[in-house]
This record gives C-alpha cells, sequence and structure tokens, in this order.
C-alpha cells in the first residue's frame, strides 16, 4: 500500500543485505519513522514492544529475526536460542509459533554454511505468501461487500464496521479485515469505515485512521462503544475484523472488545464476518474460551495516553487517579456461533470445524482439537 504515493511494505529487506527494515508503529499516527533491525534482541524487541504487531506482522518479523540470529553463528544451539527468545515475546498470536516452527527445521536439515542465506529467503518468502494470501482474503471478501451494496439497490454507501487494526500495517501488505475493503474501494463500490478507536493501545485511530486516510478511503473513528448504537439505527452494513488466534472449531481470538461488537452485530442481525490467514488457524486447540492464553499487557497502556498537544509537542499524559489500578486484557474471544463467517484466502466458510476443515483439508492434522 502507499504513504504519499510511496509503496511500502510494513517489513523488508534493508538495502544493505544485512538488516531488516520496518515501519515503527508506536511514532504513528504522528510520525512517520522506519528503523532497522540489526539483531535477534532488536527483533524481540520490536515484537514485544509493539513496534510491529499483528499476528501475520509478528509471524513475519520472527523470521527475520531467525534469520538475524544466525548472521554470525548457525550453529544448532544459536538455532535453538533464538526460536526460544522469539517465542517468548508474545503469548496469544499463534503466528509467532507457526513461522518459528516454519523456520527451524528447514534450517536445521542444512549444513551450517547454508542456513544464513537460507533463513533470509525463507523469511523473504513468508513476506511474499502474506502479501498473496491477504491479496486473495479480499477477493473473497470483496462479493460480501458487493452483496450488501446491491441489498441497498446500488444507492447510497455500504458501511463497514472494524475493530483494532487489521490492516496492511498489521500484515505485510493489504491487510485482513482491511483487504475487501481496498478492493471494494478500488473497484469503485462506495464504502465507508466506522472505525473503532480501540482502547488501550488505540490501534483504530491511530493505525486503521491513518492508513485508510493515507489510501483515500472514507472513514470515520468512533469510540469503542458506539458499535452497538450505530447498529441498533441501521447505519452498519456488516462488519469485518481480524483475529490473532482462530480456533480449530472456528471461535476467535481478537483484540478487547471484538466479542462485544459481536454480540451488539447478533442482537441487531449485522452480519458480522473475520478476516484471517489460514497461518492464523490454530489446528490444535478447539474451546478458544479456555484454551487461547490471553495476553495481559502493562497497566500504564490504560493509565496513560500518547498524543500530540496543539502545539505540536508528542507528550504521554496520565489519566487516571494515582493509586488506582489497572487490567490490561489484551484480547478476548469471540465464540464461533456469534461469526457469520470467515473470509480466508481460499474462501468464505461457516464458523466452525466443519467449514474449516472444508477449506483446508490438508491442513487439518490428526488429533487437533
Amino acid at each position: 500500500m502507499k504513504v504519499d504515493g510511496t509503496p511500502y511494505r510494513s517489513i523488508w529487506p534493508a538495502a544493505n543485505g544485512q538488516d531488516a527494515e520496518i515501519i515503527d508503529q508506536t511514532r504513528l499516527p504522528h510520525e512517520f519513522v522506519t528503523t532497522s533491525l540489526k539483531t535477534l534482541d532488536d527483533a524481540a524487541r520490536a515484537i514485544k514492544d509493539m513496534w510491529v504487531r499483528g499476528a501475520p506482522l509478528i509471524g513475519a518479523t520472527a523470521a527475520y529475526g531467525m534469520a538475524l540470529a544466525i548472521r554470525d553463528d548457525a550453529s544448532d544451539s544459536r538455532i535453538a536460542e533464538a526460536y526460544d527468545v522469539l517465542y517468548a515475546t508474545r503469548p496469544t498470536a499463534v503466528n509467532l509459533r507457526w513461522a518459528l516452527d516454519d523456520m527451524r527445521p528447514r534450517l536445521l536439515v542444512l549444513p551450517e554454511s547454508e542456513r544464513r542465506a537460507a533463513a533470509w529467503q525463507r523469511a523473504a518468502e513468508i513476506c511474499d505468501e502474506d502479501v498473496g494470501i491477504n491479496s486473495g482474503i479480499g477477493d473473497h471478501g470483496l462479493p460480501l461487500i458487493e452483496a450488501a451494496w446491491e441489498r441497498k439497490g446500488r444507492s447510497g454507501t455500504v458501511n463497514v464496521l472494524t475493530h483494532c487494526n487489521a490492516g496492511w500495517l498489521a500484515t505485510v501488505d493489504w491487510g485482513t479485515a482491511t483487504s475487501p475493503i481496498y478492493k471494494a474501494f478500488e473497484k469503485g463500490i462506495p464504502v465507508h469505515v466506522w472505525v473503532d478507536e480501540t482502547r488501550p493501545r488505540n490501534q483504530g485511530a491511530g493505525l486503521t485512521a491513518w492508513e485508510l486516510n493515507h489510501h483515500g478511503v472514507p472513514h470515520t473513528v468512533i469510540v469503542d462503544n458506539v458499535g452497538g448504537h450505530l447498529m441498533q439505527h441501521g447505519q452498519v452494513d456488516l462488519c469485518i475484523t481480524g483475529t490473532d488466534r482462530t480456533t480449530a472449531h472456528g471461535d476467535v481470538c481478537n483484540k478487547i472488545g471484538t466479542y462485544l461488537k459481536a454480540l451488539a452485530a447478533h442482537d441487531n442481525g449485522v452480519p458480522f464476518y473475520v478476516a484471517l490467514p489460514s497461518p492464523t488457524i490454530d489446528w490444535t486447540i478447539g474451546d478458544g474460551v479456555r484454551e487461547v492464553p490471553i495476553e495481559q499487557r502493562d497497566a500504564t497502556e490504560v493509565s496513560q495516553v500518547y498524543g500530540r498537544t496543539p502545539d505540536g509537542r508528542l507528550t504521554t499524559v496520565q489519566i487516571v487517579p494515582d493509586g488506582s489500578a489497572c487490567a490490561n486484557y489484551a484480547f478476548d474471544v469471540t465464540p464461533s456461533r456469534l461469526v457469520t463467517g470467515l473470509i480466508t484466502e481460499r474462501g468464505v466458510c461457516v464458523a466452525s470445524a466443519d467449514g474449516l476443515a472444508g477449506l483446508f483439508p490438508d491442513r487439518v492434522q490428526s488429533g487437533a482439537a
């Protein structure tokens, strides 16, 4: 996608052939800053401190982190160390484990002298595959927006509500939930996006709005609790969110607040879709509410807000009283019964074990939940 007319991915190999480059998303929307990842520790910090975020991008960054780790030492022990360091960065997004489980066995079967080049090549392939997957999600999600427009007599605007940032900044390119929106916009369908601010880190207000603005897609930022009101008054035609982990039975783990949107959509008869690349499916578990680990992040993300003052300064301010405890659950799980359908690179399916198995018979593991 483009930033001020220049095409960007969210991660790419540096021109020096030694480093990886990323967009530092903690600086958005007020500053556009790119930074280099030079070491394993750089990659781990980028994931843990959310310079990069979004399940697909976390996986891609982990792949490059493995390549950076073995720059000077490609031994079995170094690969094992890199795996452990990167795996410990964030617990919920399954793409992290997927990418590491993809990289490690590929490298271990090679002579040490060939491992570095192979790691860089595979990291680049994972990124290219992610772009193709997300473009495919857009192709399969586009008919859902087209159908909503048909229901409106091909007049007026299709209003899509999304949550958090499941845009190209959360992937390598295109995004998941935003991919059908971008495809519809480019096809000329009048589409408007209700952008949840997504407290506490405001990834909707700060990231989704930023990228939609740069691409020219009409949108309106709303506080998180407005979605139900809009649905009651017929101002939402469909919801599309992303996911950080989807179980083999179709339960969806996504940014905190997604469950409440699904409940509101269910109560108001609004279709609620979840866009997911296949590496986000965790075939080993079935019950998302009980089995998905929910990350609890630092309480300061709740008690403090980062922004720009009227005189242009960028600063962090405290918004709660001294002495008040804050809880920061980063994700929640939406049960499959509340999901209208799952949009994948292979098509749209019912959120169920049979639905997913029908699209991915080659991925279902024996003994999966």
